[in-house]
């Protein structure tokens, strides 16, 4: 397994061993002593699957308090993940990271707590999965404009379709800083 440090603290790349022969292939996605030496120590509560058509973008989410953190990749299909940094005080507020992912890449992203998460669908179609640190609860999301120009992604399409709720998502700096989790200097 191989694991990489993206520009953003505690983002992770992940690319697991893959086994593969005429037959096809096996990889494990999750194994927690494994997982655990990445220092992904915390524990996953709940596992999401998501479908999504070609251009949809889902996204920037995160939860504060209860904040998730969330190991993500896609079964079907491609996609291009981002993580944003959104804790108060935190020296890369504001900036993002992202991967490609797909099923044939089989490259997994970890998202820490505190940073919100989007992914646009990229091929016809992708099956999208991620663990997530805790359960979701809806009174705790917050959503952050996928088009922030403060954050400035550099997202792959122009005219995404979203749901009515990311559609509606505030700028950054226009989000309240209370419901936006704080940095601290241990992680």
């Amino acid at each position: 397994m191989e694991v990489t440090q993206a520009s953003l603290p505690g983002v992770l790349l992940i690319e697991p061993e893959v086994f593969g022969d005429s037959r096809g292939f096996f990889y494990e996605t999750y194994q927690l002593e494994r997982y655990s030496k990445l220092g992904l120590c915390q524990s996953f509560v709940q596992d999401n699957l998501s479908f999504s058509e070609q251009g949809v973008l889902r996204g920037l989410h995160l939860q504060n308090p209860k904040a998730q953190g969330k190991l993500v990749y896609v079964l079907q299909g491609e996609v291009f993940d981002v993580a944003v940094d959104v804790r108060i005080g935190s020296p890369t507020f504001g900036r993002w990271a992202a991967s490609l992912l797909s099923g044939e890449n089989r490259r997994q992203f970890y998202i820490p707590e505190g940073f919100a998460h989007g992914f646009c669908v990229i091929s016809k179609s992708a099956l999208f999965a991620y663990k997530c640190t805790e359960l979701y609860l809806p009174d705790s999301e917050t959503i952050v404009a996928w088009n922030d120009p403060d954050i400035d992604i550099d997202w792959p399409i122009e005219r995404p379709k979203l749901s009515p709720k990311d559609d509606k998502a505030p700028l950054l700096r226009d989000i309240d800083p209370a419901r936006l989790p704080c940095y601290r200097k241990d992680g």
